[in-house]
């Protein structure tokens, strides 16, 4: 499942860290031969440039979010000629992990990308890459420190909520006495509280709706559809639900196909491949779901490659990469399904 503790500040989307051509500083003058260097800023582009070697070290592959986000990684590597990727196997044990990061800081990767399966357990050996002079993007999971970083990326698990109640609440504005229920994913964890907390907070800007019920799941089809049920079961008439992730989505859809419910809209959360089928489809309750995209994996290699390269990013004036970088939450339905397709993850 998608997971981390979003980190505010910039705000910049995942496909904007593409690449671009070289941008010079403005001065108001030509510059004379022997100061171009020093005026111009170098960006990463497509041009095969300094040959980089990109440690990748994610966590196990057990969700569809994160099979996205080493297929996206790999991808973007291939993408360039002078990059090579050391990647893991990848591991949820978290001494598993730290020790798949010590084998690539001591083979003297030029960068490192981190997804930690727990940010905190992993933070002393981020500081450890650092210290030995190996930049590290930390991807999504967030560790304790910015010492143990140079840049972090991520997703937005507030936005995603807020994403969903405005989109909600632009379809309902209208309705009276308008009815939204939630089915929320595992409550120990902070990103379903994040998710939450921007869905009650777009809400609030909609007087005329009410949230009458929530209902915790676990990221999974089957707690999907029996979450959903009971859900069914004690509400009879809402007009709107909120799904926070589009695997239990289905399960999710099940239970509601089975209770033969068809008055309300879902929105879903994630942006997963059978959601944008069933949104291209139109036959269902799902009109709609929030993306939290895994080419945040991709952009993570571009970035470690700027890094390895020293050079900027493409549309950004300044010299260095961003320090923090904020994928946003964007709402995919039917009329932009077409765009995001390629983006869905099976």
């Amino acid at each position: 499942m998608p997971t981390n503790t979003s980190r505010r500040g910039l705000l910049f989307g995942a496909a904007a860290l593409s690449t671009g051509a070289l941008i010079t500083g403005c001065t108001s003058n030509e510059p004379k031969d022997d100061e171009s260097e020093d005026t111009a800023q170098e960006v990463a582009d497509d041009k095969p440039g300094k040959k980089v070697t990109i440690g990748f070290a994610g966590p196990q592959a057990d969700h569809g979010w994160l099979n996205a986000i080493n297929d996206n990684a790999k991808k973007r590597a291939e993408k360039y000629s002078d990059v090579t990727l050391e990647a893991t196997e990848g591991s949820n044990d978290t001494a598993a992990q730290i020790g798949q990061v010590e084998t690539l800081i001591n083979k003297k990767v030029d960068v490192l990308v981190i997804l930690p399966a727990d940010g905190k357990a992993l933070t002393q050996v981020g500081l450890k890459a650092m210290k030995a002079g190996i930049p590290v993007v930390n991807l999504d999971r967030v560790f304790a420190t910015p010492q143990a970083y140079r840049c972090w990326i991520g997703g937005d698990n507030y936005g995603m909520g807020l994403s969903a109640g405005h989109y909600i609440g632009e379809k309902l504005k209208d309705k009276k006495n308008a009815r939204v229920v939630e089915l929320a994913g595992l409550d120990n964890l902070e990103l379903t509280k994040q998710r939450t907390k921007g869905f009650d907070d777009a809400l609030k800007n909609y007087p005329g709706i009410e949230k009458v019920a929530r209902q915790a799941a676990d990221f999974t089809v089957e707690s999907g559809q029996s979450k959903m049920s009971q859900l069914l079961q004690a509400q009879k008439n809402f007009d709107a639900l909120w799904n926070h992730d589009d695997d239990q989505g289905v399960g999710a859809l099940r239970a509601i196909k089975q209770a033969g419910r068809d008055d309300f809209l879902m929105v879903g959360g994630a942006g997963a491949l059978s959601a944008m089928q069933a949104i291209e489809q139109d036959d269902s309750v799902l009109k709609a779901t929030v993306l939290y995209p895994p080419t945040m994996a991709a952009s993570a290699i571009d970035l470690a490659r700027a890094l390895g390269q020293s050079k900027g990013v493409s549309g950004m004036a300044e010299f260095e990469i961003p320090s923090f970088v904020t994928c946003y939450s964007a709402v995919v339905d039917k009329e932009n399904v077409g765009r995001y397709m390629s983006t869905g993850f099976k």
